[in-house]
């Protein structure tokens, strides 16, 4: 007894209210007795009203199926509708099933043998004539068989088949993204994830195509089934005539069939919905509405067209000219509403960039220095926006393009600021933010001077030209033609400029030479002359050596432009030295042609001045040191006397308008150069060994 007592108190608790909560709170078991009640279905007979009821859920699921494709994002947001698909047809083919076993066993009785909704269905399609009903029926399968599902499996195809195509390169992107940097692997693993799951969806539903196919075929079937053995069941068995036997059964068949189909049509619908926007993100109503609107010009064409219709003969105008004015009317509400969005929009980004604080400057860029920078005042801004004459930052391009041709040196870019805290008209020209030069030009005037270097002769404010320093006059515009008349040299400002910045960048070209630009000239070499160039460097000489050899080059205006020849003589000298110094000496010889034809006059003249023996051998003798560490240790006094020797000499032929060239031995010629350079940077020095043999010389004077 006590044990029984135990049982009964074990199960005493189980209620069908605590099965029913228990289920509620298991999706899982609700699932399941869902499946089982479908098997039940299609095995034991169902009472009319119990299958008026689940004929309503039928309806209910699938219209719930279809508004759910409608609004979904993306197609993954829905990616069990295979299951539904399956649930939905499984539904559908046992309550037909048990609508049948109804027709086939109580017809005889009256048109409501299976139920209120079925006879509502088949009197409203049918309005009392079967024929009507019959071809009603035939239809909605055509609709639903050739179509929706042929269509929408056919897209689910060939979308299938494409996903899974693609995967291998969307994995290969994922990965790429991931080893770039531009994901992390939580990422990577999110993308993967989403990418298995699309093709899996995609598959699925190729597959879950062919439930609705094979649906609508059963639809056709037990259509069949239900006119022809009502009829055989009516007439052999209840004693019915021919005429009521088929009236009865083709109502309650057609009614039957029309209730599984329409559901079957809903869902068909909302599997073409839901493979056709695979490319759409958002829900329908963007991939419909957002797109068919986003082109009012052909909304308005559309109206148009509606309109000529509606004036053709014979054709009712009331229903297309209502078209047309509701079409043309949208056309123009997109219109005006989409123009007054883009100027909304602006009026926000302009508010919202008004009301944004300015973005702090890095500290960073403090750091950056301007290899060049010309500063001016306000009154010379009308050089930089000339419409009518050449601007100077034209004349800029033009200078940068005229040093790569003869110096081969590229200029660096020059950055132009105005400059409130310098007068109106003037300017500064800055070598790595450290003032170089400057002057001053004016605006609507003319600088002239007199090639003689006498004074000008005519009304205007008397200067000194800022690159030569050679005494000039600003003039009005008007007196060009005069000034030239006499013989006068005319610059514009621009010109005036551009021309100083000329100077000082020759002046300081070695400078402005740095390492990165050094590499770039050697990685620009052509393809000819690489394998010298891979020979030397690193090997024999480093890129900071040939940056040391090219800078000095550039000191003397001697131009690098035969880069590749500069090259051979370094290849041929770095056998016998390691000094920059004599392989630039040894390099010079090689360039003697470019040399003296750089320094010719005119008349293809070398002008000579040769250090005279006793300078020769005092320099000679002033040398300290061997090898290539020698240096020059003269006595001041006697330096102070060659400095003096030379600026007189200078100075005299410079009034015979000559520029003559100082010729040394080679041995001492850069420790000449090296003194020359502190007080006229201009002059050249060279050595006999850079005098080509056929160059014609003429000697001039005597040092």
């Amino acid at each position: 007894m006590s044990d029984v007592s135990v049982s009964v108190g074990r199960f005493s608790g189980i209620t069908p209210g605590r099965i029913l909560t228990e289920i509620t709170k298991r999706g899982d078991l609700a699932l399941a007795l869902g499946i089982m009640i479908i098997l039940v279905v299609l095995i034991l007979p169902l009472p009319a009203f119990l299958l008026d009821f689940s004929l309503a859920i039928s309806i209910t699921f699938s219209v719930l199926v279809l508004m759910t494709a409608l609004f979904i994002q993306r197609p993954l947001e829905f990616s069990a509708f295979p299951t539904v698909l399956l649930i939905a047809t499984m539904i559908r083919l046992a309550l037909n099933l048990a609508s049948t076993r109804l027709i086939l066993s109580g017809g005889h009785e009256g048109t409501d043998a299976a139920g209120q909704v079925i006879q509502a269905f088949g009197n409203f399609v049918m309005q009392g004539n079967f024929v009507i009903g019959i071809i009603v029926f035939a239809i909605l399968v055509i609709v639903n068989f050739v179509v929706i599902t042929k269509g929408s499996g056919r897209i689910a195809e060939v979308a299938a088949r494409f996903t899974l195509d693609a995967m291998p390169g969307k994995q290969m992107a994922i990965d790429a993204d991931l080893s770039a940097g531009l994901i992390d692997e939580t990422q990577a693993r999110d993308r993967r994830k989403r990418l298995e799951d699309e093709s899996a969806f995609f598959g699925s539903m190729d597959g879950a195509s062919k439930f609705v196919r094979g649906d609508a075929v059963a639809g056709l079937l037990i259509t069949f089934i239900n006119i022809i053995g009502g009829i055989i069941v009516g007439v052999g068995q209840m004693d019915m005539s021919f005429a009521d036997a088929g009236a009865t059964y083709s109502l309650l068949t057609i009614g039957d069939g029309l209730v599984s189909q329409i559901p079957a049509l809903i869902v068909s619908t909302a599997a073409g919905l839901l493979v056709s926007k695979a490319g759409v993100e958002g829900a329908a109503d963007r991939a419909l509405f957002d797109q068919l609107s986003g082109y009012p010009q052909a909304l308005g064409m559309s109206a148009f067209v509606m309109g000529i219709m509606a004036m053709l003969p014979g054709i009712p105008a009331i229903p297309f000219l209502f078209l047309a004015s509701c079409t043309g009317g949208l056309a123009y509400y997109l219109k005006t509403s989409r123009a007054q969005k883009v100027r909304d929009d602006e009026d926000a980004a302009e508010a919202e960039v008004a009301a944004t604080p300015p973005a702090e400057e890095p500290i960073s860029t403090a750091l950056k220095i301007d290899e060049l920078r010309l500063e001016i005042g306000y009154g010379l801004l009308p050089l930089i926006n000339d419409v009518e004459g050449q601007k100077l930052t034209d004349q800029i391009k033009a200078l940068r393009r005229q040093f790569a041709s003869d110096m081969g040196f590229v200029m660096p870019p020059v950055r132009i600021l105005d400059n409130m805290q310098i007068e109106a008209n003037a300017y500064t020209l800055r070598i790595k933010e450290l003032e170089a030069g400057s002057g001053e030009v004016y605006t609507g005037q003319l600088l002239v001077m007199d090639p003689h270097g006498t004074k000008i002769e005519l009304p205007g404010l008397h200067t000194t030209e800022p690159a030569f320093g050679l005494p000039a006059t600003w003039i009005d515009s008007n007196l060009r033609e005069e000034a030239a008349f006499r013989g006068y040299t005319v610059v514009d400002p621009a010109t005036v400029i551009t021309t100083h910045l000329t100077e000082i960048i020759k002046d300081n070209m070695s400078e402005l030479l740095s390492y990165a630009e050094t590499q770039k000239l050697l990685d620009e070499l052509g393809e000819e002359h690489r394998r010298l160039a891979d020979d030397i460097i690193p090997a024999q000489i480093s890129v900071t050596g040939m940056q040391r050899l090219l800078q000095t080059l550039l000191s003397e205006r001697v131009s690098i432009r035969d880069l590749a020849g500069i090259l051979e003589g370094v290849a041929e000298a770095v056998g016998h030295t390691q000094s920059v110094t004599m392989i630039t000496e040894h390099v010079r010889m090689r360039l003697a042609r470019q040399i003296c034809a750089a320094n010719a006059d005119g008349e293809g003249m070398l002008q000579l001045v040769p250090l005279s023996p006793a300078w020769e051998e005092a320099f000679a003798e002033a040398l300290v040191g061997q090898g290539d560490d020698r240096q020059l240790a003269m006595a001041p006094s006697q330096l102070q006397d060659f400095i003096v020797t030379v600026r007189d000499t200078f100075e005299e032929a410079a009034q015979h308008g000559i520029v003559p060239v100082l010729l040394t031995s080679p041995g001492i010629r850069p420790f000449v150069r090296s003194v020359i350079e502190r007080f006229r940077p201009q002059t050249v020095v060279m050595s006999q060994n850079e005098i080509h043999p056929k160059a014609k010389l003429k000697t001039v004077g005597t040092i």
